[in-house]
């Protein structure tokens, strides 16, 4: 037995204005919440099948609003916006903030011999890439040659700034050892993302109308969302990985710090924890989601087709630019 959704509710429109910063952080605040980890495989399905039939006109009778919105705050932190599949864990964007603190804070703490830069660096380069793959634009394949190539280059391009600049900076002021990690993570970044999103920039992206009429596939409209992923991606690290070595430069002269060593990993990993916690939402919230592209701007085949058919009334294409 189910009921009619109430008047005027329509669970795909987020709550809060997608337009501006504030809204989207506030969305993204709920969507990488990290606390939906830990909730369980069938309430994710069940919150799943409150979403679809919600979306088909019923709920079940006696669901208030804040219940509905419930699920669908869980069906946005574990299912792919495009394919509606649900995501490996690792990958999702609730798991950034457990996930990237353990990573940052051993990679921050462990820099000073190049055995232990290239395990963490390694292991990093693997949660990216899980990460990377699982939020891409799902309506893109990706071979396993290419996730192979992907993988490799972008573990390559970390180790080899890492290891290198660990190496040049044996002479230079302890902080600015400290920040390699950083840098190895952003040129990791604008290797791997592109490299595991290839497909979308050879084939393009389905663009759409502002009514998700489907208008062809873009190259351009690749490129900008995978551009804006990557700003995204080091703008979420950024804070923690510079700031934060500057703090703990300043703890570690104090007698009472020098004693307790042993407890400089964990204090790191959780001050990685608190700066990502803000960080997640702040970055992902940095474009909108549905992004926008001029039809001036696309490749002149798609262009000419969209006016053909349009002509004036279809000034922008919008496509999901992932995460």
């Amino acid at each position: 037995e189910m009921a009619s959704i109430p008047f005027g509710f329509n669970i795909d429109i987020p709550r809060w204005d997608q337009s501006t910063f504030m809204g989207r952080l506030k969305h993204f605040f709920n969507v990488t919440d990290p606390r939906t980890v830990l909730v369980s495989e069938k309430e994710l399905d069940q919150a799943k099948a409150v979403v679809e039939s919600c979306r088909a006109g019923l709920v079940p009778p006696g669901s208030s609003q804040e219940q509905l919105l419930y699920a669908k705050k869980l069906y946005d932190s574990a299912f792919h916006p495009d394919s509606g599949e649900k995501m490996n864990l690792i990958g999702r964007m609730s798991f950034q903030v457990p996930g990237g603190m353990a990573l940052t804070g051993c990679m921050l703490q462990f820099y000073r011999t190049v055995p232990a830069v290239v395990f963490w660096q390694w292991v990093n380069q693997s949660f990216n890439a899980i990460v990377n793959y699982t939020n891409r634009n799902a309506a893109s394949a990706v071979s396993l040659r290419q996730l192979g190539v992907a993988y490799v280059t972008a573990t390559g391009t970390a180790l080899a700034t890492a290891v290198g600049l660990n190496l040049y900076t044996k002479r230079a002021p302890p902080l600015l050892a400290r920040w390699v990690p950083f840098a190895a993570v952003a040129a990791a970044n604008c290797v791997n993302i592109p490299l595991m999103r290839q497909q979308e920039i050879i084939n393009g992206v389905t663009v759409t109308d502002k009514d998700n009429n489907e208008l062809g596939q873009s190259r351009g409209a690749a490129v900008k969302g995978i551009a804006q992923v990557v700003v995204s991606r080091i703008t979420m690290a950024a804070p923690g990985m510079i700031i934060l070595p500057i703090i703990m430069e300043r703890l570690e002269k104090i007698p009472f710090m020098q004693r307790i060593r042993v407890l400089h990993a964990p204090l790191q990993v959780l001050l990685c924890g608190g700066f990502l916690l803000f960080m997640v939402p702040a970055a992902c919230a940095l474009f909108p989601q549905r992004c926008s592209l001029a039809v001036a701007d696309l490749e002149q085949e798609l262009h000419d087709s969209i006016m053909a058919k349009h002509g004036d009334k279809v000034p922008y294409v919008y496509f999901n630019k992932g995460l």
